[in-house]
């Protein structure tokens, strides 16, 4: 579906009647979604509302949010944020992006926070097909660039990134940073030490992981050990010796569990996976709604969001309540 079949007889018509149909809509995306969802074997979709049987003053909105800890997170602050704002939220997790894009696309989900580089490369390949030219890069600027000319023609708006970024990372013990005077990774190259990573099994033949490394920064892999990305025991693996480095995420918050630090993508590798609020255009794309969004932008950190994670995995908070303890701390809503 493209924004010609989109853009009549709508401005500032965020309430009334148009909610009424949105509802129907809706309900009806719920359905075929949850049929979809059994059928293909337990993904889950649950919905949350804000308790609001009224509405809210200014309207109603879904946020979507995938179905792992951090788009939870994300999923919440998008939620409480619109709902200290007026809105009457229901807060809708998705297993995938593969169910939710379509999904924002109808209008049968209103917002979603992405990243920058992966949904690029998601609708580039939808739209060119496997063999496509990568249009994403490290560059941030040229990246949301490039995802806003894939976007705006499925009727999509692509709200600014802001400095939260979820991007591949790989981390060593920090005896072994120590031993090395390691701090990058261009410093673990030019020290000629061979590196075992512990890592997915496809870290072999990615382009930002064995062969980019190799590449980009002249180091030594002697080889993976398949172990899966971030996971615990791939941790354990680089902590006790087995593995000299760990293929993880920036927003990682148990390395220091095991003692393990970050090296720096100082050559920049990594594609800009920043976070950003990707809307429906019709339906929740109100300059009100980008201003809102936008104040969570320009406040989370990357480190912000690794702790936000940590409390729901090791404290075993709730992601609503780790949502409103931020947002509140950081002067964004009211106790």
């Amino acid at each position: 579906m493209n924004s010609g079949t989109r853009g009549t007889g709508r401005a500032g018509g965020r309430h009334g009647v148009r909610r009424v149909r949105r509802a129907a809509v809706a309900a009806m995306a719920v359905g075929a979604l949850t049929g979809m969802l059994a059928a293909c074997g337990g993904d889950s979709l649950e919905e949350q509302g804000s308790g609001d049987a009224s509405g809210g003053a200014k309207g109603e909105l879904v946020v979507g949010a995938a179905g792992f800890t951090e788009a939870k997170v994300m999923g919440e602050l998008y939620k409480q944020l619109l709902d200290d704002a007026g809105y009457d939220v229901t807060l809708r997790t998705v297993e995938n992006r593969e169910i939710y894009a379509p999904q924002l696309e109808k209008g049968a989900i209103d917002i979603v926070p992405e990243y920058a580089a992966t949904l690029a490369e998601f609708l580039n390949l939808d739209e060119n097909g496997p063999d496509a030219e990568p249009v994403a890069s490290s560059d941030v600027d040229a990246t949301v660039d490039a995802l806003r000319k894939l976007a705006e023609p499925r009727g999509l708006k692509v709200l600014p990134p802001g400095e939260a970024v979820d991007q591949n990372a790989f981390a060593v013990s920090r005896e072994f940073a120590e031993e090395h005077n390691l701090k990058t990774l261009s410093d673990l190259g030019k020290s000629g030490v061979k590196v075992k990573i512990a890592a997915g099994d496809e870290c072999e033949t990615r382009p930002f992981c064995a062969p980019g490394l190799e590449k980009t920064y002249g180091i030594d892999v002697a080889g993976i050990d398949p172990k899966g990305v971030g996971t615990t025991q791939a941790k354990q693996a680089v902590k006790n010796g087995t593995d000299q480095m760990v293929l993880t995420t920036t927003t990682d918050a148990t390395l220091d569990n095991f003692d393990l630090v970050l090296l720096e993508d100082d050559k920049k590798l990594q594609n800009a996976d920043n976070l950003l609020p990707v809307v429906n255009a019709e339906e929740a794309g109100d300059q009100e709604i980008a201003d809102v969004l936008g104040k969570l932008t320009e406040t989370l950190t990357t480190d912000d969001l690794a702790e936000l994670n940590r409390k729901v995995d090791e404290e075993r908070q709730k992601e609503a309540d780790v949502a409103a303890e931020y947002l509140e701390s950081k002067g964004l809503t009211e106790k």
